[in-house]
């Protein structure tokens, strides 16, 4: 039950929209789509996974955001505008992350015996329409553009952006908050 609370308190920390957390609770489907995801992981964990598939399923129609029960999702992640996310059966997504809509953790290949979808660390960004494919890393704090496909590694802090995906800005560009203010 804290897993939720983490959630809305995500949504009301990054969406400007959000108004309160009961309206978020309420009405925002990424929400509802990562409680029913814990109570699917939680049955597939205790290997009732045919009923775990199906709560997915009901979750995804209702929704429209399918995220296999096998995934690991942690406390505190934000899907806004999430019709079309798909997250993979071995994607592992972090602490703080915010994922928008279109976006698709998924995997590359059949081999059932080993991790195939991505890994997304916490704070990373991954904006609509991305598709990040394969057992890759998107580091903390990294920002992937609209559109973006990715294919390999994104090192922390680092923003990519393109098809396929190229690093425009590296985590020692960025100045320090400090120095931001100073210019201003």
């Amino acid at each position: 039950m804290l897993a939720i609370f983490e959630d809305v308190k995500a949504a009301m920390q990054k969406d400007p929209a959000a108004r309160n957390g009961v309206e978020v609770f309420l009405t925002y489907q990424g929400v509802h789509a990562l409680s029913a995801h814990r109570v699917a992981h939680f049955l597939h964990r205790i290997k009732l996974k045919f009923l775990a598939r199906i709560v997915s399923q009901v979750s995804r129609f209702f929704t429209g955001i399918e995220i296999h029960p096998a995934a690991k999702i942690e406390k505190g992640v934000f899907i806004d505008h999430g019709m079309g996310v798909v997250i993979g059966e071995t994607a592992i997504v972090e602490t703080g992350v915010s994922i928008y809509q279109g976006v698709t953790l998924g995997g590359k290949g059949t081999d059932r015996s080993k991790k195939r979808h991505p890994t997304v660390k916490k704070n990373a960004v991954i904006y609509a329409g991305v598709k990040v494919l394969g057992n890759i890393t998107i580091g903390e704090g990294a920002v992937i553009g609209a559109g973006t496909v990715v294919i390999k590694d994104v090192p922390a802090g680092a923003t990519a952006v393109g098809v396929p995906a190229r690093i425009v800005k590296s985590a020692d560009e960025i100045p320090p908050i400090s120095q931001e203010i100073e210019e201003i």
